[in-house]
């Protein structure tokens, strides 16, 4: 993809909306939006890389109470022509198509390839790569598994919800708040990750969240793995401009 002149790519990622509740959280949401409604103005693509949310559960005819600030506006600029691309992160892993039918924004479950000015990008949420964090791999095959999403479902929606909220806040595996502190370039286990992959192919960026730390770590001569930071403490995004990637705080 060539982007046009004048326009630019803006990356996104964990907000948590919703938490610690709906009402402390509406802020946050507003700012958010706030963004959007700026960074519509020139925006070729809009990423937004995981954990919008802080829980997200779809069932066949249901999804959770609220957002609609949010969801509005992403609505507005999908009918706008502005390409917004999502993937799901380790608290809306149980995005379905929900986004895709009523938004038109596609949605994707691991890490993907794009080329933007013959700039090679690998783009993903970054919960699960990279070595360690075993507990939570576990976690994750479980959460994902096609029989406990089966069997939740036929919890009535309000039990659902209140269970999955609580163990989205309360358990250490999903929340990540252990995970908040950063490693030293050399223990990062995203940057790590970055670096294993460049052995079989050269990307110039490495885009992730997940880490809720702004961070830009030199992996190969001209590879560079940036963390877009989040939307709670940092309000940090990232935006490419056709030639270079920067960190911006918002």
């Amino acid at each position: 993809m060539q982007i046009p002149k004048g326009k630019k790519i803006y990356f996104s990622s964990d907000n948590h909306l919703g938490a610690p509740t709906m009402e402390a959280s509406r802020p946050r949401e507003l700012k958010f939006v706030r963004w959007l409604d700026e960074v519509k103005e020139d925006a070729a693509a809009i990423f937004l890389l995981g954990d919008l949310f802080d829980f997200w559960f779809e069932y066949k005819t249901v999804v959770p109470k609220g957002f609609v600030r949010v969801l509005g506006k992403l609505a507005e600029l999908s009918d706008r022509g502005i390409p917004i691309h999502f993937f799901v992160g380790n608290h809306d892993l149980w995005m379905r198509t929900y986004f895709e039918d009523e938004l038109k924004i596609p949605t994707y479950r691991d890490v993907k390839e794009f080329t933007f000015n013959d700039k090679h990008f690998l783009i993903g949420h970054g919960d699960g790569k990279g070595p360690g964090d075993k507990g939570y791999k576990r976690m994750k095959k479980i959460f994902t598994n096609p029989v406990f999403n089966w069997l939740f479902r036929w919890l009535h929606p309000e039990w659902g919800m209140r269970i999955a909220q609580y163990m989205s806040v309360k358990n250490k595996l999903i929340s990540g708040d252990e995970d908040k502190k950063f490693l030293g370039e050399e223990n990062e286990w995203l940057a790590q990750y970055a670096k294993r992959k460049l052995q079989d192919k050269h990307y110039d960026y490495f885009v992730f969240g997940h880490r809720h730390l702004p961070m830009e770590i030199q992996v190969g001569e001209n590879s560079t793995y940036f963390n877009l930071g989040d939307w709670i403490t940092h309000f940090t995004y990232g935006v490419f401009d056709g030639e270079k990637f920067e960190l911006k705080e918002y």
